[in-house]
């Protein structure tokens, strides 16, 4: 009889399964890495065609949806098309293979080289936009990789993997550059994955995020969404309305970037309201309120039912029979707390925006902070307004990475056409999001940096030159 048990043999079975896949991933990469940066830039642009062909894209929204229940096809079409060619964008005339910069002031030549094999953990809220800007991304290092997706979006990442495949092979890439993990997907063999690879990149759910930090593999791992937007006393009010509807309703709020709580300063909050009750906001009273909280937090979680719906489905779900609900976009509560006894405070996953009223500036600057400390501390603030003052505090004093302002906030933080972020999905929150990194996940993130180092002429300061200033003040 054997003694080994049902755990050890699931972890047994993973590990095998998961080093057949890095084997054949590294024999891949090898023979990848000795591409030239026009074969580099081929394969890129290959993967990228493979998620944006009309056809292939809408079969993917449509695909993620039935699986994962999340999100709509319309906006994820759009997802899919605008993150993959403004990633193209940004990469494209992009040196990523041999010599990358060179500083003769300083007599450093910076080179390219690849990390190897990249295990990319992906979240279910997104399973085609996600893999695929890591793969391009990815490939523009000259890696290989494999994706561990959500269960629920294996059936999307296996399709896009299947046409990025497909591309690829046109363009004389070798086979295994991209692979996925069997079905099912387990927390075994995502684990053994991260062990096995020489990068982790993580999005999604923060068990996976601190998963990949204990793997034992260098990881990025992105921090919680829970953004917060101001509106101040200058701001246009129409337009802020109509930005923040965009961004709270695209996708039914699947993005980490979507607004939770909405910050108004006292002296426009009706005028706000209106405004946005007109962009298709529906504002509860107090006892749907009630209801909603009862339904979205059933037994002291976030109910999944209520993820990355509709409005009108989640007035539905909670029994809210009130005119008006068919047609609303998104969902407010009025909040004047924050913390686990104000849950509307933390990440919604859906069209429901919590909505606070500040006496001035500094009071809601002290409402965004102590929202921040129960939930999304480093991801970004959004701000409404022209008051160049208000937003230099913003960067000054926040726990934030990102201060967007007069944006679409879910469509800004992860880069846009309209301004000069890269376009990422992924988004690195800093300390205060218990991250490594504050940057948008781009292509250097997948790339190892040589540095050849050369003499220059010395230059050794005098103790006047260092010293000075200090001994004339201090003594």
């Amino acid at each position: 009889m054997s003694l080994e048990s049902p755990l050890s043999a699931a972890s047994a079975s993973a590990r095998e399964t998961v080093a057949g896949l890095i084997a054949k991933a590294r024999a891949a990469q090898r023979a990848y890495e000795r591409f030239s940066q026009e074969r580099v830039d081929e394969a890129v642009v290959a993967a990228g065609w493979a998620i944006m062909q009309p056809e292939r894209n809408r079969l993917l929204a449509e695909m993620a949806v039935r699986d994962t229940g999340c999100g709509n096809v319309d906006d994820k079409i759009l997802k899919n098309y605008r993150k993959t060619l403004g990633l193209l964008r940004d990469l494209k005339g992009v040196r990523s293979v041999g010599v990358i910069a060179e500083y003769p002031e300083r007599g450093i030549v910076e080179i390219a080289r690849p990390v190897g094999v990249v295990a990319a953990i992906t979240p279910s809220t997104n399973p085609g936009a996600t893999p695929a800007n890591k793969i391009i991304n990815a490939l523009k290092g000259r890696n290989a990789i494999v994706i561990a997706p959500s269960p629920k979006g294996r059936g999307t990442c296996a399709a896009l993997i299947g046409y990025i495949n497909a591309e690829l092979e046109k363009v004389g890439a070798p086979p295994d550059l991209v692979q996925v993990l069997p079905a099912p997907v387990t927390k075994e063999s995502t684990q053994e994955l991260m062990r096995q690879a020489d990068l982790v990149v993580a999005t999604g759910s923060q068990n996976n995020v601190r998963a990949a930090y204990a793997s034992g593999t260098p990881a990025f791992g992105v921090g919680a969404g829970n953004v917060c937007a101001i509106v101040d006393v200058s701001a246009d009010l129409r337009e802020a309305a109509c930005n923040i509807a965009r961004s709270k309703a695209f996708d039914n709020a699947t993005s980490c970037s979507s607004e939770n709580s909405l910050v108004i300063l006292d002296a426009v909050y009706d005028q706000a309201l209106a405004a946005l009750s007109e962009a298709g906001g529906m504002l509860l009273d107090g006892e749907e309120k009630q209801r909603l909280q009862a339904l979205m937090w059933s037994g002291g979680r976030l109910n999944p039912d209520v993820t990355a719906q509709s409005a009108p489905r989640i007035a539905a779900l909670a029994r809210m029979e009130r005119a008006g609900f068919a047609a609303a976009k998104f969902l407010m509560v009025e909040e004047s707390g924050s913390g686990p006894d104000h849950p509307f405070s933390g990440e919604k996953l859906s069209p429901v925006l919590a909505v606070y009223r500040a006496r001035d500036f500094d009071h809601a600057c002290s409402i965004v902070s102590r929202i921040y400390a129960y939930q999304g501390a480093g991801h970004s603030v959004g701000i409404h307004g022209s008051d160049d003052e208000h937003i230099a505090r913003l960067g000054l004093e926040l726990p934030v990475c990102r201060v967007i302002v007069n944006q679409v906030h879910c469509f800004a933080t992860g880069g846009s056409f309209d301004n000069g972020l890269p376009f990422s999905l992924s988004m690195g929150c800093g300390t205060w999001g218990r991250n490594n990194f504050s940057d948008n996940m781009n292509y250097r993130h997948y790339l190892n940096i040589t540095r050849i180092v050369r003499k220059i002429p010395e230059q050794v300061p005098s103790e006047r030159e260092i010293f000075g200033d200090y001994l004339s003040k201090f003594g």
